[in-house]
């Protein structure tokens, strides 16, 4: 009986369809494994959204079009968009992956990860043992009613649990997120006085340029005795090292504009006498 199902499998898959499910299960199945190996937590959701979307071209193809559009709108639209934007939000870093806050919690991640693998070979054992009804027969009054009739009836239990679970995670993403204060704001003087005893720059910084010759955003302006002020240039440039020091060339003209003047003072002096 299993080589007669694996014969009109066969027999009934087009060259396009072989095609597509060999392409697309070979990156989701590149994007499940990125999805675990990952060492950034937000470069693992943006894996985990591309193998729901594949997913959902799966369905597409088998003919569950409510199912494909739900896949992409719901699950890889809002469900895992808000995953990322919390994770982004938390701040979860791959140090953090590191520390075990539950004792145990990996063992029980292995424990559940190989129950839902033998879970998943025994579907696929089922199905390719079992004759199937055709695509004919499960959408006979729709695809929507024919997928309604088997979660409120067959897979409730299933469903119900599925929708705790996404509810919690909501819940549990949203206490994440909230910081409660644990002391009062401080005000407005509070922090301008906050400011002035760990004597901090309180007027606007100086603009690029000052006491020179340029006006560019990456030459540091000059003190009255010639040196350049850091507080000119934004740190970013002077992390990359993109500042460009005016401070030599100003000086020696400084000190040639002083002996031309001091040249000027002595032939009038000469000039009076």
């Amino acid at each position: 009986m299993t080589q007669l199902t694996a014969v009109t499998l066969a027999a009934g898959t087009s060259t396009g369809e072989a095609f597509q499910f060999w392409v697309l299960g070979t990156v989701a199945v590149i994007g499940a494994l990125c999805t675990i190996l990952m060492r950034k937590a937000v470069h693992s959701a943006l894996c985990l959204a591309g193998t729901m979307i594949i997913l959902a071209v799966f369905y597409l193809a088998n003919g569950a079009y409510f199912l494909g559009i739900v896949q992409i709108v719901v699950y890889t639209g809002a469900i895992m968009m808000l995953f990322l934007f919390v994770v982004m939000l938390v701040g979860v870093t791959a140090a953090d992956s590191l520390k075990e806050t539950i004792k145990g919690q990996r063992w029980l991640a292995a424990l559940c990860g190989l129950g839902f693998g033998v879970l998943l070979f025994a579907g696929i054992a089922n199905a390719s043992l079992n004759q199937f009804n055709g695509l004919g027969e499960a959408n006979a009054n729709g695809n929507v009613e024919g997928l309604a009739a088997l979660i409120f009836t067959k897979y409730v239990f299933a469903f119900e649990i599925t929708g705790a679970l996404l509810i919690t995670a909501a819940v549990g993403a949203m206490v994440l997120t909230h910081r409660e204060r644990t002391e009062r704001a401080k005000t407005q003087r509070e922090l301008s006085e906050q400011r002035v005893r760990e004597g901090k720059h309180l007027p606007p910084l100086p603009a690029p340029g000052v006491y020179a010759r340029h006006n560019a955003v990456d030459i540091a302006g000059l003190l009255p005795d010639g040196t350049p002020s850091e507080l000119t240039v934004m740190g970013t440039l002077r992390e990359r090292g993109q500042v460009r020091d005016v401070s030599g060339e100003a000086l020696r003209d400084l000190k040639a504009l002083e002996q031309r003047s001091a040249e000027r003072l002595e032939r009038s002096e000469e000039a009076s006498k």
